[in-house]
C-alpha cells in the first residue's frame, strides 16, 4: 500500500503562553482533498505554515511519501512540491500573469553565458499556456495585468502557478471567501482538476458548501488538538458543525 504524499504526526507548537498544536496529526494522500477545519484559533494557519516551511514544529515530524523531511523555508517545502494558495492569493497586481508565475523563479535563455542573462519569455508563455490548458481556464490574456482579472480569474492564476512548478501537494486557505457563485463552481473546478491529475489538497475553509462539494475527508481541530476524522459521505454539516464548536460530544470518527 502506497504511504500518505504527506502526514504529519504528533506536531506541537507553542507562541508564548499560547499552545496552538498540541498533538496534531493527519495525513493527505496524492489524488485526494482533505478538509481542514476549525475556529478561528484551533491551530489550522499554524499547521499550514509548518508545512509550508514557514514555521518549525516544537516536536513532531513531516513526513512525504513516508520519508520525514525538515521544511526549514518555503522555498525548501516548494522544491518538495508543496505549494500554498494564500487567502489574499500573493499575487502583484502591477504585473501580468505570466510574470505572476514565474516571479522569482524566472526561465532564463539556456546556451551561451551572454543569452543566459536574458529572461526567456517565450519559454514562459508556453509554459503558461499550457498550465492554463490543463487547468481547462481561460484568461482574457497572459499580459493582462493581474489588477484587470476578476476574483475568479486571479485564483485560477494562483492555482496555474502550482501547474507550473508540477507541484505534488497545494494547500487552499479560503479559495472562496468572497467570490459570487459562478466563480464559486469554477474555482470548485480548478480543485477537482488538481485533484484528477493526482495533486494532492489540503483545503483549509469554513465554508460547508466547499467542504461538502470537494473533500474526500475532513479533519476537524478544536484548541490545537486534532477533535474528529469524519468522512463526508456519512455526515452532515451539522455534525461538522458540531464537532468544531465542542457542542456535541459525539462527534464520530470515521
Amino acid at each position: 500500500m502506497q504511504p500518505p504524499l504527506l502526514e504529519v504526526h504528533d506536531l506541537h507548537k507553542r507562541f508564548g503562553s499560547v499552545q496552538a498544536l498540541d498533538g496534531v496529526g493527519l495525513s493527505v494522500h496524492a489524488g485526494s482533498v482533505l478538509a481542514l477545519l476549525g475556529d478561528n484559533g484551533a491551530g489550522k494557519s499554524t499547521l499550514v505554515k509548518i508545512v509550508s516551511g514557514v514555521h518549525s514544529p516544537d516536536a513532531g515530524s513531516v513526513a512525504l511519501d513516508g520519508s520525514t523531511v525538515e521544511l526549514s523555508s518555503p522555498r525548501q517545502a516548494s522544491g518538495c512540491g508543496i505549494e500554498t494558495v494564500y487567502q489574499d492569493l500573493a499575487l502583484c497586481e502591477n504585473l501580468s500573469v505570466t510574470q505572476n508565475l514565474f516571479l522569482g523563479r524566472e526561465r532564463r535563455h539556456s546556451g551561451n553565458r551572454l543569452k543566459g542573462w536574458f529572461l526567456d519569455r517565450h519559454a514562459m508563455r508556453q509554459e503558461a499556456e499550457r498550465a492554463f490548458q490543463v487547468l481547462g481556464s481561460r484568461i482574457p490574456s497572459l499580459s493582462s495585468p493581474v489588477s484587470s482579472l476578476s476574483g475568479g480569474q486571479r485564483q485560477a492564476v494562483a492555482i496555474a502557478r502550482a501547474i507550473v512548478w508540477r507541484s505534488r501537494l497545494v494547500m487552499f486557505d479560503e479559495p472562496t471567501a468572497a467570490l459570487g457563485v459562478e466563480q464559486t463552481a469554477n474555482v470548485h473546478q480548478l480543485i477537482r482538476r488538481l485533484r484528477d491529475q493526482g495533486v494532492g489538497v489540503l483545503l483549509v475553509t469554513h465554508n460547508m458548501v466547499d467542504v461538502f462539494a470537494l473533500a474526500d475527508r475532513i479533519v476537524v481541530l478544536r484548541r490545537g488538538k486534532r477533535i474528529a476524522e469524519l468522512n463526508p459521505t456519512e455526515c452532515t454539516p451539522d455534525d461538522v458543525v458540531s464537532a468544531i464548536t465542542g457542542s456535541s460530544i459525539a462527534a464520530r470518527e470515521s
